[in-house]
């Protein structure tokens, strides 16, 4: 025979011992140091036992326990795991962080201003942010550097790619450089 509601009103206020005391189907009074108490609902998912909190017992009383315990028991019943669906939905409900987004235009004007000291003169400089500001800049400048694709290399590069040759191989390797 299955027992359940085995704790009273009475008996949950008196001073209990730090432990476990189980009202019955899975509804457990967890009484920790210092007369801490708040419930539990402890079941079996995927072989592990899993404890859920069902909140403090200053804020939730035994019958409403109870309530939330057969909720929570009819849940299992339908082969759901509530602790899982409690997680999911905190993730869900929690704001993305924020995205930091760094342009190409920074990105390229740190890469040259962090390499131009490793370059052999300041012609070195000249050249890569004239070449930037001439044939990459208008593509995308303030494109993001996380959207930046061969679709947009390529609109760089096709326009003189066949009349500036080696130009265009530099811009090439420009971009590759800054974006990596």
């Amino acid at each position: 025979m299955v027992h359940f509601k085995r704790l009273s009103d009475k008996k949950i206020r008196s001073q209990l011992e730090p432990g476990l005391y189980s009202d019955g189907l899975g509804l457990y009074l967890r009484v920790g140091t210092g007369n801490a108490k708040s419930w539990i609902y402890r079941y079996r998912a995927g072989g592990r036992l899993r404890d859920m909190g069902l909140g403090p017992l200053h804020t939730v009383p035994l019958v409403e326990a109870r309530r939330l315990a057969e909720e929570l028991r009819v849940k299992r019943q339908n082969k759901t795991d509530p602790l899982a669906e409690r997680r999911q939905a905190a993730e869900a409900a929690a704001p993305a962080p924020p995205k930091t987004i760094i342009t190409f235009e920074q990105c390229a004007k740190e890469y040259v201003v962090s390499h131009a000291s490793g370059w052999k003169n300041a012609k070195h400089a000249a050249q890569w942010t004239s070449t930037l500001e001439t044939y990459v800049y208008p593509v995308f400048k303030k494109t993001s550097v996380e959207d930046i694709d061969v679709h947009l290399v390529m609109k760089v590069l096709q326009p003189i790619w066949n009349k500036k040759t080696e130009t265009a191989s530099r811009v090439r390797g420009r971009i590759e450089r800054i974006l990596d």
